[in-house]
């Protein structure tokens, strides 16, 4: 998951709003949202290659999300799959566990009405307060390019008082590219920050291989839309369910 923007207690009907991109490699094999038969309780998409998620609810009134810290400067980390947090996430809360062995990420996660933030690079684990939130592959709120349009987009969503779905997905959908000076220095060379710095990415063999987005509502009754895109076609796979 490369951005998530999000609504936390601002609507006055739905307290979570969430729109959110997962990027990948195309050739790494994904299975799109669905109940997780080998855990019931969990509404998500899986990396079939590692066994986790990027993101998912639970029918217990859960949701995590999880995008990697992206800085190819710092040293390599070969730990576990992150994915697997997330699906731990969605069952119980995080508690005292050691994250540090895992490569740089950042976590939104919690019940639907206490939802926390933790980074590994820093150590921040925080409850998040009221506000519109974004997150890419720094920190929360760092002010990159994409993550201000979608943070901007949010807010304009949020003007209606039923947020219309469609003008969500057209949001995930923007591929207007910030200009260079306003580009991080992640390490990656300046040709791959402009492919990065929209906020849908299309490159050769890299991009936004799904869309998402979440209401919750005052009942706690959650609707979970994702696209998914491949050669094939764009997909969508809707889910709802009340806690």
């Amino acid at each position: 998951m490369c951005l998530i923007v999000l609504a936390h207690k601002v609507h006055p009907r739905y307290p979570l709003i969430v729109a959110a991109n997962r990027d990948e490699f195309l050739d790494r094999p994904t299975s799109p949202l669905h109940v997780w038969a080998s855990a019931p309780h969990i509404l998500a998409g899986r990396d079939e290659r590692a066994g986790g998620t990027w993101m998912g609810l639970s029918t217990t009134g859960r949701f995590a999300a999880l995008t990697n810290y992206r800085d190819l400067r710092r040293p390599e980390v070969q730990g576990p799959s992150r994915g697997a947090l997330v699906q731990h996430l969605l069952g119980e809360e995080l508690g005292n566990a050691d994250t540090s062995k895992y490569a740089g990420f950042n976590l939104i996660h919690g019940a639907f009405d206490a939802l926390h933030y933790h980074s590994n690079i820093t150590g921040d684990h925080a409850v998040l307060d009221p506000g519109i939130h974004g997150l890419s592959n720094h920190l929360l709120n760092t002010p990159w390019p994409k993550v201000q349009r979608a943070k901007a987009g949010m807010a304009e969503a949020l003007l209606s008082e039923e947020p219309n779905v469609e003008h969500l997905f057209e949001l995930l959908a923007d591929r207007e590219p910030a200009p260079d000076e306003a580009l991080p220095d992640t390490g990656v060379g300046l040709a791959w920050e402009r492919i990065l710095g929209t906020i849908r990415i299309d490159a050769a063999d890299y991009g936004t291989r799904c869309s998402s987005v979440v209401l919750v509502d005052t009942q706690g009754r959650a609707r979970f839309v994702e696209r998914t895109f491949a050669p094939e076609g764009e997909q969508d796979h809707s889910l709802r369910f009340s806690v």
